[in-house]
Order: C-alpha cells, then structure tokens, then sequence
C-alpha cells in the first residue's frame, strides 16, 4: 500500500517539484547567502502545511519545518547552497558560464527539492492513514565549505530526532555506505612591513613571504602523515599586484582532512607550527582563524538496509532516447582520465560491482547491492555530524551521465533535465518509503536505534567547531 500511494503522489506533483527545483537551480547563492532559496522553500513549506522555524541555530538561511506531533521523529536534510565559478547554462553540452558565474555543480537544487518532496510524501501519508509522528524538514545551508549542518549540530537543531535521512546526486544508484573525511578549515594571516621592493626592501618584511615559506613547509609535512589525510590550501590575499611593493599582508585559507577528528586535529596543530616558524623566518606576525569543520560520518547499517528496500521498491525507470543522446555528448566532453575513472566516482558513492552493466551505456539504469564497507570516502560531508547525534542513512541516484565529476560545468548543465529530476522524485521515493516504514513498523525503528545507542556509548559527540566560531560567507 504505501509503495503504491508514495509512487503516485510524487507522481501526481512531480511538476510542482520540478518548479522549485528549477527556482532554486536558477537563483544560485552561495553558503550562507542562500536567501532566495531559503525564503522560497519556506514559502512552499508553508503553502503545504508545514510549521515553520526560520533562523535555526542562528544562521539565517537555516530553517526547520515541522507537521505532525509524537513519534517517531523523522527528518529530512535538504542543502540548496550553490559553488562560485560554476556558473553554467542548462542542457548544454559545451561550457557556457553564466555572468554570475555561480551554479549548482554539485546538485543542491534536487538534493534540496527532492528532500522536501520525500517530507511531503510522508506527511501525506501519515494524514491520509490518521497516523501518529512527526515529519520534520531541515533546510541545512551552507554544506560547500561552511559546514551548516555542524553549526545546527552544535546548537541543538537536530535534538530529539529519531532518525534522519538524506540523499545526494550523482550518475549512479546506490546506498552511500562509506564513511567520510574529517576536516578543518582555517586561515592564516601574516603582517609585515611594506617598502619599496627595489630602494629599500631591506626595510620590509613580507607576508607573502610567509604565506610561500608556510606553504613550502606543509608540502615537506605531507610525507610524514597518514596517506589517508589531505591537507589542500588557497592563497587568498597575496598582498596586492605590485610586485615593486614588498606585501605587507598576505593570508591563505587551509583545510585539512583525515578519516577521524583526532588525527585532524594532530595534523592541524603541526601546520599551525609551519606556520609560526615561517612567521619567525620573515619577522611577521601571525593570526590563526579557525573557520569550520566537520567530523567523519558514522554509517547506520539498519538503516542503510530498509533505504536499500525502499530504493529498489522505488525502481530505475528506463531512460528516453533524448536522455540518452544528451548523456552521450556530455560523456564526449570528458577527459580520457575522466572517462576511465567513471566507477571509481560510483565507487565513491556506494556503487559495488565490476561495472559490466554499464557497457555500451551512457546513463546507470540499475541499483547497485548494498554491502557495508569500512572504506572511507576521500571526500568530506556536514552530514558528518548528524550522523553522532541522530541515527542517519544517504543514498544517491542517478541524476547526470556516467562519468561526470562534482563540481564541474557537466554537473552543473545537467541540474534541471529531464533525467536529473528523475532521479530526484526516485529519492524522494526511497527516503519517504523508508520514514513511512519507521512510522509503521516498530521493530524496524527499534534496530536502527539500537545499533546508534550501541554507537553511542562508546563514542560520545564532541562538536568540532569551536564555540565562538560562528558561520562565515564567502
């Protein structure tokens, strides 16, 4: 029964959805700028019966919106935060940037949209059968290097949820089982003297300089750390364009990452240590602001397996012609390296298998099995910290052709065809099946909480993020 009525209620507003999808997609903002985005889904919470709770742990694009009352308490994690120099024109198969030049390269638009879509499918549910419970909706901002989701950790947004669910766009169809990176990121400032480069350069003391000897420094360090950890680093202020000036200013923008915080934590105080030596060797004075971060994503294993149930109840409907010709003229844009790494970018997202079935293909048209693994994705995710507080599960789907990187303009141009919204409503499927399963079946709820307060004991919550950090725009 609840296969048939979720399936045709996204069914019967797959339009309405793809509206907002298409808004959000076509209103680009950056995280923690996402005020159209923001107000615009509220107002479509609202318009569908929801309550809604705007400046969640006081950001201002965060929001929480809620139906229902009692337990369980499920929740919805929705992202609509878009990328600086990704700015694309849709359904194109060249690049064409935007004036903006902001886009959705990583797919918030249907992350964010199909999220909603999967609370309004199990709202509808829960009123059209008289049911118990509690839907909430989080509009989480600011996931593309802010760590929104953290923040909310941090104050207490997330409080009381029974389980928490979520998705993310990519070619393929799969639970996201691996866990993730931990990650710091913080900036380094130096102050020095300016002077006239070439009359009295004897006279300043450069904190580009610093910048370049910290950098020199951390490059050394990557030998002597884990292999897992990574450690990448972006020049934001090299003291202006006048190379007759010696930089008084200078900083650069560091984040480190490693499979657990600990092991962050250790690396960070060391480069912390590259840089006051490079601080010494220039005369410079050192400042350190601690920016945002991020802890490893613990995987709920009950959880991943009635996701797992729900996805294939959910199905893969077989592309059109026209998505599969669009799909093959991306695939030619690819770079030979890109072509040949297509299953590790599934790997990545959960996909298990030796790639036969997608021979001769340019779109996935089936769900990979679920197998648990301890691998780690090199990659990093505020869903991270939802995961320590509240029982979680992801899964991908198939919204872009075989082989498309994130953050690229392929990502970007494919973010409102017709295949990506597609695959979008499928999610929406699989995440309101399975929080329509917490609701009915107690037995199931029982053992995803179980196994998260087994976790739990031994592994208490300590938030990344210090305090008096507070979320910060580009």
């Amino acid at each position: 029964m609840a296969v048939n009525f979720v399936k045709e209620y996204l069914e019967d507003s797959k339009k309405a959805f793809e509206k907002i999808s298409e808004y959000i997609y076509s209103h680009p903002e950056t995280r923690f700028e996402e005020y159209s985005s923001a107000e615009f889904l509220v107002a479509e919470c609202e318009k569908a019966g929801f309550e809604v709770q705007r400046n969640a742990g006081n950001i201002e694009t965060a929001f929480v919106a809620t139906y229902g009352s009692g337990s369980p308490v499920i929740g919805f994690l929705g992202e609509f935060d878009a990328l600086s120099g990704l700015g694309q024109e849709p359904n194109q198969t060249s690049y064409i940037p935007t004036d903006k030049n902001v886009g959705h390269g990583c797919g918030h638009n249907l992350l964010g949209t199909g999220a909603f879509a999967a609370a309004c499918a199990t709202k509808k549910f829960l009123e059209e059968n008289d049911l118990p419970g509690t839907v909430k909706f989080f509009g989480c901002p600011g996931e593309e290097g802010g760590s929104g989701k953290t923040f909310m950790v941090r104050e207490g947004v997330f409080d009381g949820v029974d389980v928490a669910l979520t998705w993310h766009p990519s070619p393929g169809n799969s639970i996201m089982s691996l866990s993730s990176l931990a990650n710091y990121q913080v900036y380094f400032r130096f102050k020095g003297l300016s002077s006239h480069a070439a009359n009295s350069p004897h006279l300043g003391r450069s904190a580009l300089d610093a910048v370049e000897l910290m950098n020199v420094g951390v490059n050394y360090l990557r030998e002597h750390v884990i292999p897992e950890a990574r450690m990448h680093y972006a020049i934001t202020n090299t003291g202006g364009i006048s190379p007759n000036v010696v930089q008084s200013d200078a900083e650069v923008l560091y984040l480190i990452r490693s499979p657990k915080v600990k092991q962050v934590d250790e690396i960070y105080k060391r480069v912390c240590k590259i840089a006051e030596g490079a601080a010494l060797m220039t005369e410079t004075e050192l400042t350190i602001e601690f920016d945002k971060a991020c802890s490893n994503y613990i995987p709920n294993r009950s959880l991943e397996k009635l996701l797992q149930e729900s996805l294939v109840d959910a199905g893969v409907k077989k592309p059109t012609e026209n998505e599969i010709a669009f799909a093959e003229k991306l695939w030619s844009t690819l770079s030979e390296g890109e072509k040949e790494s297509y299953l590790d970018i599934l790997k990545g997202f959960g996909y298990r298998g030796h790639g036969s079935e997608f021979e001769g293909k340019y779109l996935a048209e089936s769900i990979s099995p679920y197998e648990p693994t301890e691998e780690v994705l090199s990659g990093s995710t505020d869903v991270a910290d939802v995961s320590w507080v509240v029982p979680t599960a992801q899964l991908t789907t198939s919204t872009s052709a075989l082989g498309t990187p994130l953050h690229t303009w392929q990502m970007t141009t494919q973010g409102i065809s017709s295949y990506a919204h597609k695959g979008m409503l499928r999610a929406a499927e699989a995440m309101a099946l399975t929080a329509v399963r917490m609701v009915t079946n107690k037995e199931d709820l029982e053992s995803v909480k179980q196994e998260f307060n087994e976790f739990k004991k031994e592994n208490p919550y300590a938030c990344p993020i210090p305090e008096n950090v507070k979320p910060s725009k580009l």
